[in-house]
């Protein structure tokens, strides 16, 4: 019978490499997003869309983290957007600097694990300030700003971790209805629920890594870090919103990826 232990150890052996290669596999999307109400000088932004990158942990997902933002860079989108999860450990606070100064610009939220409240035992605190000290970076917490592209005003309002938990947060209180185009950016996607339809033309969130272990079978598939989740990948509509959830970049707990593989995005806005 040893022979069928030697299969067994094999195919473990397989699963467990994939699982790794996988999780540094970067997918690179663009997307057509139709917004109500944006201008006519607002059609074709471009918004690269960011999240997760979990740095300072063993795993391939700082490949796919170090190749995302080298794409973004090059392509020079109007807006970067990065919405939380940037580290695990502080042991990837050096990093993290170096790649968001390369971006030349980018607005970002923060996440669970980056003020350490998550299922993780080591998950390691960052200040805000350590970020937001950061050349060309844009932290906010529950704040807004606005950006002038195109001689059009757009709106980013970014949402706290800390107040969504405690289902304190409202962005739809900092909303400027003057501006073109208004954008929350959470890490979590359950924020679309709790805003007034048309609030934001749009709402970018992550946390869920698409599943990140992922079991297909036929018609559905089991997603097993999160499995409960509605929204965990894509586009959805919301009424007159739409929410982007990205798969993320990085892993947590584990540092493999089934069937969900990393994805930098850029959307590309269409007037509606």
């Amino acid at each position: 019978m040893w022979w069928l232990v030697l299969i067994g150890a094999l195919l473990v052996a397989t699963v467990l490499a994939w699982g790794w290669f996988e999780a540094g596999w970067l997918r690179r999307r663009v997307l057509e997003v139709e917004l109500e109400g944006v201008p006519a000088e607002l059609d074709g932004l471009r918004i690269a869309h960011l999240s997760d990158f979990h740095l300072g942990v063993p795993s391939r997902g700082r490949r796919a983290v170090e190749q995302a933002v080298a794409w973004v860079s090059e392509r020079r989108p109007d807006l970067v957007c990065i919405t939380g999860d940037l580290v695990s450990r502080r042991s990837g606070l050096p990093l993290l600097e170096e790649l968001l100064r390369r971006l030349d610009g980018c607005y970002v939220v923060l996440g669970n694990h980056d003020l350490a409240s998550s299922r993780d035992p080591f998950s390691q605190r960052v200040e805000p300030e350590e970020l937001a000290g950061i050349d060309g970076v844009v932290l906010l917490t529950d704040e807004s700003t606005d950006v002038s592209l195109r001689g059009r005003t757009v709106q980013l309002v970014g949402v706290d971790p800390r107040t969504y938990a405690a289902r304190a947060a409202r962005p739809h209180a900092l909303t400027d209805e003057s501006a073109d185009v208004r954008i929350c950016l959470c890490h979590y996607p359950g924020i679309v629920r709790r805003i007034p339809s048309g609030a934001f033309q749009l709402v970018l969130a992550g946390h869920l890594h698409a599943g990140q272990i992922v079991v297909p079978f036929p018609g559905r598939r089991l997603r097993l870090a999160h499995l409960r989740a509605r929204d965990v990948e894509g586009l959805y509509r919301y009424g007159s919103t739409t929410l982007h959830v990205s798969p993320g970049l990085g892993t947590t707990f584990v540092p493999f990826r089934f069937f969900a593989r990393p994805e930098v995005t850029e959307l590309v806005v269409r007037s509606r």
